[in-house]
């Protein structure tokens, strides 16, 4: 008999060993003459060594299927154990699975574009109205490029800009008057991420996200960076920011030029890089437009009205 201890580094644990640890009582009925105790990201078996090889390499495939679907159920596990592939439905468009394995799509026209920008640029403009995807799929990239440890990090930025309220007026400390400004990009992860693993990825840094002043003075290496909201920088906030790009790094710069929360004497830095960089090579640049709104259907409408209003048509 002898002990081995097999570590899942990237899995959470909640997904891996079920609710009240079934998973893990369901493995210990498949393989009964191994001890199988798990705590953690932590498994340690006993057993015969030819028992304990067969244990390890159905806890890796376990382990892999695990970790790009972010669900594991009994039936999965057993197909596995028998040497099937668990039925999965094809999806087109598919950019990754997101909580309890909901498939995470590009869903329209320029959606797609970005999804293909992204994987021929290493620095990518999406630009359109609010409601058109154009952020979560954003977000949705960088967490595939994390779990296909094509990057090591992802960092997401906003520019702290009051639209209408005073950040001093907010209660709290600095991170309680900055976290509401930086809310949108917490909820896209929550939606792709298993909360006990996203907590993690937060804590150890894996996951970054601060607002834009936090940028200046790095070197931003192996990382997808995504700065939103971009309308609302400055000329020289948005080219500091872009300067931050390292080696074997991604860049996706999104915002939405109608919505620009600056004073009137100052020019959007986003709209001025855009017409700066707009020949160089390996930078692309999707605009987003009120087709590509996949929130609910007023908002396209509002959208229009809104257009219409500043063009002095009748509403």
């Amino acid at each position: 008999m002898i002990e081995r201890v097999i570590i899942l580094e990237n899995v959470d644990p909640v997904v891996f060993y079920g609710v009240n640890n079934n998973n893990i009582q369901l493995l210990k009925t498949l393989f009964p003459k191994l001890r199988i105790v798990a705590r953690g990201h932590v498994m340690k078996i006993i057993g015969d060594e030819e028992e304990l090889d067969n244990f390890e390499k159905t806890i890796r495939e376990l382990e892999q299927f695990s970790i790009e679907m972010n669900v594991l159920t009994e039936e999965h596990i057993l197909e596995l154990v028998k040497g099937k592939a668990p039925a999965i439905a094809v999806v087109n468009n598919l950019i990754i699975h997101g909580l309890n394995g909901k498939p995470i799509l590009a869903r329209t026209a320029n959606q797609k574009k970005l999804v293909e920008a992204f994987d021929e640029n290493d620095l990518v403009f999406a630009i359109g109205p609010a409601g058109s995807g154009k952020t979560y799929t954003a977000i949705a990239l960088a967490v595939r490029a994390l779990k296909n440890k094509q990057v090591r990090k992802i960092i997401l930025s906003r520019p702290a800009v009051e639209a209408g309220e005073k950040l001093g007026f907010l209660p709290g400390d600095m991170k309680d008057k900055i976290d509401p400004y930086l809310q949108p990009l917490y909820d896209a992860l929550e939606d792709m991420i298993p909360p006990l693993k996203l907590k993690e990825y937060i804590e150890n840094k894996v996951i970054q996200i601060a607002p834009l002043a936090f940028m200046r003075g790095r070197t931003l290496n192996d990382a997808v960076i995504i700065l939103d909201e971009a309308q609302n920088t400055t000329k020289p906030q948005i080219k500091m920011f872009l300067t931050r790009l390292g080696m074997s790094a991604k860049m996706i710069v999104t915002g939405d030029i109608t919505q620009i929360d600056l004073p009137r004497s100052q020019q959007s830095g986003l709209i001025h890089a855009m017409r700066v960089l707009k020949k160089i090579k390996g930078i692309g640049v999707i605009e987003f437009g009120k087709k590509d709104i996949v929130r609910h259907k007023l908002v396209q409408r509002i959208v229009e009205a809104y257009e219409k209003d500043e063009q002095g048509e009748e509403v």
